[in-house]
C-alpha cells in the first residue's frame, strides 16, 4: 500500500443493467492509478470491452458459466432469458463460487465490489479480503402490496409513491425463490448485514458514499452503418426508445408504444426484444406499420449502443425504462427524456426524476392495471417538445441545470477522491467487512 493504490475485483450481478454501471466505476478508479479485475460472464464481454477506458489497468476476467437445468444452453445473462427464469441466473451464478475463491486466491485484491452474490461477504471474510456492496435497505421480512403504498418511516418527503398495482408487483418479487430456496429479500439480507448513515445505524457497519457516478465520454465512434443511419435526420428530431436488456412488453403494449410514437409525427428508432407471445418482432406490429413508416420508423432487434446513440446529433428525445445505468447516461445528454419504467427501482425512480426532479415526463398508466395506450405515449413525447408547455419548459430547464452541475469541472474528482479516501481508511484500520 505503500503506493496508495488498490487492487480492486468486481463481481456484479449478471445483468447489463448492473455489469454497464460497474464498467462506469471502474473507470473512475482506473483513473486514479487503481487496478481492477472485472469478472464476468464470456459473451458479455465484447459488449462493454469498449467502454473500457484504461485497458493497462481493468482488465475482464471470463467465468466460466456452468448449466443449470431448466435454462437455454448458453444462457449466461438475464438478458438470454424471460423474467420467470432470472432465478435460474442466479443459480448459476451461485455456482460459480469455487471458480471466483480460486481466483481471489491467485489475485489477492484488496476489495470485491458486488450486489447480488451474497456468498462473497463470507468468502471474502475466510480470506481476508473486504467487500463493498452498494444498496440501500430492504425490510427484514417478505411484504405485501399495502406495505409499500406509503414510504418507510423515516423516508424524506418526496413525489415517490407506488399505485397499488405497482407496490403488488414489487412486493411479489420480494418474496419468489430466487435460487437456493433463498427469497430475494433474504439473499439481500444476507448480502446487507455486513452494511449501508441510515444502514450503517442498523448494521453497525461504515457507510461510503461514491456519489453519481457519471459515465465517460466514450473513447470511440458509432460504427459507419449506424452512423449513416442516424444522419438521414434532421438535428434533435428523433426519438430513441430502448428498455434495456430484460424488458419484453405484451404485445398489446408494445402495439401502443410504436403507433404512440407514430402519432408524434417524428422519427424513431425503436430497439427492443421480441414482445411475448410474438415470434418475431415485425410479426406483432399494427396491420400496415412498416409500409406507412418507411424511412422514419426503425426497428432494431437486438443490443445498441445507447450511450453513443444517446450522443448523436439527430437525437432529441429517449424514451427509457427508467434503469439506473440508463438515466446517467441520459442526464449527461442533451435528450429529452420520456419515462416508461416497468418494475421495481425503476418505478421509482421515474417518480423521482418527473416529481422531485422534475427532468422528465413520465407516461401516464392505468391507476388499476398499469396499462397504457398509444395517446399517453404520445402525449408524454409531446410535453417535452413543445415550446410552448410549461412542464416541458420546467424540464427542460432542470435537464439543463442538472447536466451542467453533474458535469461541472471537479465536482467528480471531489467526492471520488472522498471515496478512495475512505477506502484507504479501511485498509489502514483492517477493518474487515
Amino acid at each position: 500500500m505503500a503506493d496508495k493504490s488498490f487492487h480492486i475485483a468486481m463481481y456484479p450481478w449478471f445483468a447489463l443493467g448492473h455489469i454497464t454501471p460497474y464498467v462506469h466505476m471502474a473507470n473512475k478508479l482506473a483513473e486514479r492509478g487503481h487496478k481492477i479485475s472485472f469478472f464476468l460472464p464470456p459473451k458479455t464481454q465484447h459488449k462493454v470491452e469498449a467502454f473500457n477506458l484504461h485497458p493497462h489497468l481493468i482488465t475482464f476476467i471470463p467465468i466460466v458459466v456452468p448449466h443449470v437445468e431448466g435454462l437455454p444452453l448458453g444462457a449466461e445473462t438475464t438478458n438470454d432469458v424471460p423474467f420467470p427464469l432470472h432465478p435460474l441466473i442466479m443459480t448459476t451464478m451461485d455456482l460459480t463460487e469455487p471458480h471466483i475463491e480460486a481466483y481471489l486466491r491467485e489475485l489477492k485484491p484488496h476489495f470485491v465490489f458486488y450486489d447480488f452474490t451474497c456468498w462473497l461477504p463470507a468468502l471474502t471474510r475466510r480470506l481476508g479480503i473486504k467487500s463493498v456492496i452498494y444498496s440501500r435497505k430492504t425490510l427484514e421480512k417478505g411484504m405485501i402490496g399495502s406495505d409499500l403504498l406509503e414510504p418507510p418511516e423515516g423516508f424524506p418527503s418526496s413525489s415517490i409513491k407506488l399505485r397499488a398495482h405497482e407496490a403488488q408487483a414489487l412486493a411479489a418479487i420480494t418474496t419468489m425463490d430466487y435460487g437456493r430456496g433463498l427469497s430475494f429479500v433474504e439473499r439481500q439480507l444476507m448480502t446487507l448485514r455486513p452494511y449501508g448513515e441510515y444502514m450503517g445505524s442498523q448494521f453497525g457497519k461504515p457507510v461510503i458514499f461514491a456519489g453519481p457516478v457519471v459515465p465517460n465520454p466514450p473513447k470511440i465512434e458509432l460504427e459507419k452503418q449506424w452512423e449513416k443511419l442516424l444522419s438521414k435526420f434532421e438535428p434533435k428530431t428523433m426519438i430513441f426508445c430502448v428498455f434495456g436488456s430484460e424488458c419484453v412488453l405484451k404485445k398489446d403494449q408494445f402495439q401502443e408504444l410504436v403507433l404512440g410514437l407514430e402519432l408524434t409525427g417524428l422519427p424513431f428508432l425503436v430497439a427492443l426484444k421480441r414482445p411475448m407471445g410474438a415470434k418475431t418482432i415485425e410479426s406483432a406490429l399494427p396491420e400496415g406499420f412498416q409500409e406507412r413508416l418507411k424511412g422514419r420508423g426503425i426497428l432494431h432487434r437486438g443490443w445498441v449502443p445507447q450511450q453513443l446513440i444517446l450522443r448523436h446529433h439527430s437525437v432529441g428525445y429517449f424514451v427509457t425504462h427508467c434503469g439506473s445505468g440508463s438515466l446517467a447516461e441520459a442526464m449527461v445528454s442533451d435528450c429529452q427524456l420520456v419515462l416508461l419504467p416497468h418494475v421495481g427501482d425503476q418505478i421509482i425512480s421515474a417518480r423521482l426524476m418527473a416529481g422531485d426532479l422534475k427532468t422528465g415526463v413520465e407516461v401516464e398508466k392505468g391507476d388499476e392495471d398499469g396499462v397504457f395506450t398509444k395517446y399517453d405515449v404520445c402525449k408524454a413525447v409531446k410535453t417535452v417538445m413543445d415550446q410552448d408547455n410549461e412542464l416541458g419548459n420546467e424540464v427542460r430547464t432542470n435537464h439543463a441545470k442538472w447536466k451542467e452541475f453533474l458535469l461541472k469541472p471537479g465536482l467528480e474528482n471531489s467526492y471520488m477522491d472522498d471515496f478512495v479516501m475512505q477506502l484507504h481508511a479501511l485498509v489502514c484500520d483492517g477493518f474487515l467487512m
